[in-house]
């Protein structure tokens, strides 16, 4: 029996060139991606305008040149281009970052992809190649590498000077407070009756003084911070501040995916220690509550009580010097900070800093980061 004629096998045909050609234009217009074809021996026999644009060669220029003309001369040297082709052959592609040297000898960073192409019969007839030009997102990896090795030191400078602080007022002005009130409970025995009264005030208020100044020392660089992991450390600081100092009750919930770099606990730590403060002194709070959790990148925190809040807008705290701290430190970081306050309804510190991995040691100028032969 005659099969029945297909109505629209001759408009498929008809529409197989017409895809062809689209996808051909599609290919040559495309501008942020050099796209271009190999033949089996690394010899360039198609050029797009992408490709033009990145490397600065027009099609004339360079077609029938090899494409190793792109490598530095040291990956040139290396044989680093026809290794490349033997790996895209064995594994049927390979990835790339690295340098690579336009027409006019300036270098850019490269992410590269080569394809190997096979026909039917499993002949190799050549290469597929993607180059995009990541100068531009390198760039901003290293900006943002200085910045964050920037604000490293700048918190490793600040931790040191509070802890040069902290030891200049245990050694010095405790110490000096404690011989004043040594020499005052001397005299309280050869005073006349009638400055009795007034001595023992001045003994509390020495007494009272040095516990201030105990306090600041503390505040100034709390035992172990340096050894203690951010969690490990704000638990120490709730329990030892505020539930047995201040005889606050509070909750400590963490949901963190990994332990942050020591400048980040210390940025967080500092932001925490700074609004509890706040709580006490000013909130008239029952409790507080803190939340820390690994979000977008980075840990959010939050720190809530119920006190009476504050009858003012967010704005109106910008010249409070604790705010100003927390706020800057979390800035710094490159995070944000805000408030929430309302009568009768407590107040809410949020934060979010980045929780980046551990700086690594810069790469070299010269050098190929990814794929190396």
């Amino acid at each position: 029996m005659r099969p029945e004629a297909d109505p629209d096998r001759s408009l498929r045909k008809e529409a197989a060139p017409l895809s062809e050609a689209a996808f051909t234009l599609l290919v040559q217009g495309v501008l942020d991606y050099g796209i271009f074809m190999l033949d089996p021996e690394g010899y360039i026999i198609s050029w797009n305008a992408g490709a033009e644009r990145i490397k600065g060669y027009t099609a004339a220029d360079i077609v029938g040149r090899h494409f190793s003309v792109f490598y530095p001369p040291e990956d040139q040297a290396a044989g680093k281009p026809q290794w490349e082709l033997e790996t895209a052959v064995a594994d049927g592609r390979l990835e790339d970052e690295g340098w690579r040297v336009r027409k006019d000898g300036s270098r850019f960073w490269a992410n590269v992809v080569i394809t190997a192409l096979w026909d039917d019969k499993g002949v190799l007839q050549g290469f597929g190649k993607v180059t995009r030009d990541m100068s531009e997102r390198r760039a901003a990896q290293h900006a943002l590498t200085e910045r964050r090795r920037l604000f490293d030191h700048l918190v490793q400078a600040q931790e040191t000077e509070r802890r040069r602080i902290a030891w200049d007022v245990h050694d010095d002005s405790i110490q000096a407070m404690v011989a004043v009130g040594m020499r005052l409970e001397l005299l309280a025995d050869r005073v006349p009756q009638e400055h009795t009264a007034e001595l023992a005030r001045l003994d509390a208020s020495v007494r009272e003084a040095i516990g201030r100044l105990r306090s600041l020392t503390f505040r100034l660089h709390p035992p172990g911070i340096d050894r203690q992991g951010l969690i490990d450390g704000l638990s120490s600081h709730l329990d030892d501040v505020v539930a047995a100092s201040w005889r606050m009750p509070y909750s400590f919930d963490h949901a963190i995916d990994r332990e942050p770099t020591p400048e980040t606990a210390i940025t967080i730590f500092r932001i925490v220690q700074e609004a509890l403060l706040n709580v006490h002194k000013h909130a008239r709070a029952t409790r507080v509550d803190v939340h820390i959790a690994s979000a977008d990148g980075g840990l959010v925190t939050h720190v809530v009580d119920d006190g009476t809040g504050a009858p003012m807008s967010q704005d109106s705290t910008q010249n409070h010097f604790g705010v100003i701290e927390m706020r800057e430190r979390a800035e710094t970081a490159g995070g944000w900070w805000s408030m929430h306050s309302r009568p009768g309804t407590g107040t809410t510190v949020e934060f979010w800093v980045p929780n980046p991995l551990p700086t690594p040691e810069p790469d070299s100028p010269a050098g190929d980061v990814g794929v190396a032969p």
